[in-house]
């Protein structure tokens, strides 16, 4: 932590760095009641310093490795008799066996990645997650993105690691385990995809690309989500722009494809969770991109009081005029 230079920033630096500390020390005896997430949020409370883009850089093999590991036992249930099966979450949201085998599996890996930090999953208990708003520095984690196309045969489904410093996603990764592929973002540095090669892996840099006059925008649908907020948002795109196509898929492979420049828009209004977005937003603007709410800004995480994600665009070519009208659009 460092003081230099004038005094004008001592709330700011007090608010974030200061504060947590004590209160995350006055929360220590609920901690307490699972040693290594208590473990970690020790550690974290005491790590003032951010992480720089070169400082993660390191991270990715390990975490690919890991997320090959989590990949592969759940391809081991996929499609087999009786792993259709599933329980319902108080959400309604399903969760399978492959969810939690997954979770535990990157739990474990992560706790032991690095220095120790707390993980936010989708498959963490409420308990678990009861002082998640007092930590600055964590893991965001959806063991398995897209339980419904997982159950469903679609093979559309992906691993979600963010790591999020201070409300913001400082790295992606997104893990393909059919495909033994995972696409990598570290806003400021690059983002790649990596695909599995004997016991290493291959990487390409990839950036998501800009809008051409010659070309109809692309624009990445959820395979299960409609509804009037989106129907209206592309009427007025085609309107305004004129014809475009859309590709329909499911978890979030929309932000693979957006990042890969394969895909200009991807607009989000049926509600989702900020383990669904964290690593795509992550990635995305890695390649170049954005993903912002509708007041035009970019999404932050574990900083309200809900863990549902806001509406929100991901856009390829955030400079592009067309998005702040389809913005004025939207909040009119």
């Amino acid at each position: 932590m460092s003081f230099q230079g004038s005094t004008d920033n001592w709330p700011e630096t007090f608010q974030r760095e200061i504060m947590p500390v004590f209160v995350g020390l006055c929360m220590l005896p609920r901690a307490l009641r699972d040693r290594r997430q208590s473990r970690a949020v020790v550690q974290s409370l005491f790590t003032w310093q951010e992480f720089s883009v070169t400082e993660l850089t390191p991270l990715i093999h390990p975490l690919l490795d890991l997320c090959d590991r989590a990949g592969q036992v759940i391809c081991g249930h996929y499609q087999q008799p009786g792993e259709a099966a599933f329980e319902s979450k108080g959400d309604n949201s399903p969760v399978t066996q492959a969810d939690l085998d997954s979770h535990r599996i990157l739990l474990n890996g992560l706790w032991g990645l690095a220095e120790p930090m707390p993980v936010l999953s989708e498959e963490c208990s409420a308990e678990e997650l009861a002082d998640r708003r007092n930590w600055t520095r964590f893991w965001m984690v959806d063991p398995l993105d897209g339980t419904k196309e997982f159950i469903g045969g679609t093979g559309e489904f992906t691993i979600n690691i963010a790591l999020i410093e201070h409300t913001r996603a400082k790295l992606g990764v997104l893990y393909l385990p059919l495909a033994r592929q995972g696409y990598v973002g570290i806003p400021g540095r690059g983002a790649w995809c990596y695909r599995r090669q004997g016991d290493g892996w291959q990487r390409t840099s990839i950036a998501t690309r800009k809008l051409a006059a010659n070309r109809p925008p692309v624009v990445l649908a959820s395979r299960r989500h409609a509804g009037p907020r989106l129907e209206h948002c592309l009427a007025w795109l085609r309107r305004t722009r004129g014809d475009f196509e859309r590709d329909n898929s499911g978890s979030a492979l929309k932000f693979c494809q957006m990042a890969a420049g394969q895909g200009d828009f991807y607009p989000r209004f049926s509600p989702c969770s900020e383990w669904d977005v964290a690593a795509g937003q992550a990635l995305v603007e890695a390649a170049g991109g954005a993903v912002l709410g509708l007041d035009g800004q970019p999404l932050r995480y574990n900083c309200r009081d809900t863990l549902l994600s806001p509406e929100f665009l991901a856009i390829a070519e955030p400079g592009n005029p067309l998005w702040a009208q389809l913005s004025e659009e939207l909040l009119s």
